[in-house]
C-alpha cells in the first residue's frame, strides 16, 4: 500500500483525518521500541524514554501510591483524547477521579483527569509548554506539573479558566510541592528528582 492509498484509507466519510485512523496508522508503522508517540494538533511527534524522564515518573507515580494506595487511578503513557484539532496524549503521569469512566471508543475521558505530569524531553519541549499546556487548561484538568530535568524546576498550574492557567507556581528540584488544597490532595516530594 502506498503512503497516498494509507492516507485515503484514513479519512472519514467527509475527507477529514481522525485521531483513530491516525492512531491505527501508527499502530501498523515500524516506532522504534522505548519511543513514545503523540499526536499534538494533528502532528505525530515521537521521542526516546529516557532513565532519567523514567526515574521521575517513578517518583511521581509512587507519591499517588503512597498517599492513596495501589487502587488509585494513575496512568502512564496511555491515549488520553483532548480538546483542540487532533489532539491525541499520552501523558507522562495522569490522575484521574474516583470513578472515572470510559468513552464508547473503550478509552478515559478527559473530563475525568485531575492531574497532569510532563516530564520535559528536549526535542518536544515546546509541546509540554504550548499546545499541551493550553489543551490541558481548556480541558480543564485542574493541575498540570511540568518536571524539565534540565532546569532543574518543576512548574505548577492551576486554576483553569477560559482555556488558561490562572496561576503558575515554579520551584527547584528539591522544593516540596504542595497539592493538599487541589483536587490532588498530596504534598510532592523533588528532593530526588534526577537532572540532566
Amino acid at each position: 500500500m502506498t503512503v497516498l492509498e494509507d492516507r485515503i484509507e484514513m479519512a472519514d466519510e467527509h475527507g477529514e483525518l481522525t485521531l483513530d485512523a491516525l492512531f491505527e496508522w501508527l499502530d501498523r508503522s515500524p516506532i522504534p521500541e522505548g519511543y513514545k508517540v503523540e499526536i499534538v494538533g494533528g502532528n505525530v511527534f515521537m521521542a526516546p524514554q529516557r532513565d532519567i524522564h523514567w526515574q521521575i515518573i517513578r517518583r511521581i507515580v509512587r507519591a499517588f501510591e503512597d498517599t492513596f494506595g495501589m487502587g488509585v487511578t494513575v496512568l502512564s503513557d496511555v491515549r488520553i483524547d483532548f480538546p483542540g484539532e487532533l489532539n491525541g496524549f499520552a501523558p507522562d503521569v495522569a490522575r484521574l477521579r474516583d470513578g472515572a469512566t470510559r468513552n464508547a471508543g473503550g478509552r478515559w475521558r478527559y473530563e475525568d483527569v485531575q492531574f497532569v505530569a510532563e516530564v520535559i524531553s528536549k526535542k518536544t519541549a515546546a509541546n509540554d509548554y504550548g499546545p499541551k499546556k493550553a489543551a490541558y487548561a481548556e480541558a480543564a484538568v485542574p493541575v498540570y506539573l511540568i518536571a524539565d530535568p534540565y532546569q532543574g524546576r518543576c512548574h505548577l498550574y492551576t486554576d483553569p479558566k477560559d482555556g488558561e492557567y490562572l496561576t503558575e507556581l515554579s520551584v527547584v528540584f528539591g522544593t516540596d510541592i504542595d497539592m493538599s488544597a487541589t483536587p490532588v490532595g498530596l504534598t510532592l516530594r523533588t528532593d530526588e528528582f534526577p537532572r540532566d
